[in-house]
């Protein structure tokens, strides 16, 4: 199984792939990280081409979850996957999902691969507003193409009935 999932900042993408990828004991893939080198004095942004064999690296694995808000770069997943999941949260429950996993962050309750600092923290709520006004119309738009893999979740409801949907179709093989 395949599954890629998209959607901005707070919208639940890394708990959700974190989720599916330990219930199907699949790679879990964050873009993110084939985007920074993650170092304890700090993040290096990844030269392209590194970013790119490392992305490729983890598409052509039999098996993975992958979960990201980057976009045309990662096309290649979006083609490769069996299921694509567009977590379309509400913005203002995603605003309170950033403040409650800054918090838990801090308190070192919530395992993070950035050091979470306030200006982070601050500049969350601008890349918040900028999926919503600018990526969300480019994503629809690009989701178009792949037809009935796409599944837009917009409530937690919608986010266990995908998952009871996904553990039906994989008992059924």
């Amino acid at each position: 199984m395949k599954i890629y999932i998209v959607g901005s900042v707070g919208s639940g993408k890394t708990t959700l792939a974190r989720q599916v990828a330990a219930n199907l004991h699949i790679p879990h893939f964050e873009t993110d990280n084939f985007v920074w080198n993650h170092k304890p004095t700090g993040d290096n942004r990844n030269e392209i081409e590194v970013r790119n064999q490392l992305f490729n690296d983890a598409v052509k694995l039999e098996e993975w979850v992958i979960e990201g808000v980057h976009i045309d770069w990662t096309d290649k997943a979006l083609l490769a996957a069996n299921e694509i999941v567009f977590l379309d949260i509400p913005v203002n429950k995603r605003t309170w999902r950033i403040i409650g996993r800054y918090i838990r962050q801090i308190l070192k309750i919530e395992k993070v691969n950035y050091k979470p600092t306030f200006t982070i923290f601050r500049k969350m709520f601008g890349w918040n507003t900028y999926f919503e006004e600018q990526m969300k119309p480019l994503f629809l738009e690009k989701f178009e193409v792949y037809g009935v893999k796409v599944h837009c979740l917009h409530t937690n409801e919608d986010v266990e009935n995908w998952l009871q949907q996904l553990s039906v179709e994989e008992a059924a093989g």
